[in-house]
């Protein structure tokens, strides 16, 4: 008994998530979220200027998170200067613990762009299911790599897949093969 409504509902739920976060193959889905300084932002509207971005999902409890922060910190700079990457990064920390991130990353001097999803729907529409979670995108916004989790030395496969970008939309030769756009 139980079962006959149960999956009705679970159909009409599924339904109804994918067609409130439905994107184009390879973009970024609308969604809205906030900034550090409570102001709200909706996700289409990332970009860098035409050169790639990194979005990266994380949270101020999630241990692997943090130390691919401190990784990605350490050589923000020289990424920037090489390829004018932008890393956008994403709290998923919920409402009661949301207040906890600018502190926490003022603290760090970490120099990225920061938006809380306190309500996960952009987690959702990204379909992340564990952070951390990064997803490349190109100078026209399309996702084209993504990497979950992380490991010491995961960035400099990030970084080889950062100078793929680069090379595809500069016209030139791209190492290791062919650049294609994340469905």
């Amino acid at each position: 008994m139980k079962f006959r409504f149960f999956l009705p509902a679970l159909v009409f739920t599924m339904v109804y998530s994918f067609s409130l976060f439905s994107a184009e193959p390879g973009k970024i889905p609308s969604v809205n979220v906030k900034n550090l300084k409570g102001e709200t932002i909706n996700t289409s509207t990332f970009n860098n200027d035409g050169k790639p971005f990194l979005i990266n999902f994380w949270a101020t409890w999630c241990m692997p998170c943090i130390e691919e922060m401190k990784s990605l910190h350490e050589v923000y700079e020289d990424w920037q200067k090489e390829t004018g990457i932008k890393i956008i990064s994403v709290s998923i920390d919920d409402s009661r613990n949301s207040k906890k991130v600018a502190p926490f990353v003022k603290g760090r001097k970490w120099k990225f762009e920061f938006y809380l999803d306190e309500n996960s729907d952009f987690k959702r529409a990204m379909n992340v299911n564990h952070p951390p979670h990064s997803f490349l995108c190109n100078g026209k916004g399309e996702i084209v790599w993504q990497h979950t989790g992380f490991a010491p030395g995961d960035e400099e496969s990030m970084k080889d897949e950062i100078n793929k970008v680069v090379a595809a939309e500069k016209g030139t030769s791209v190492p290791d093969g062919k650049l294609k756009i994340y469905k």
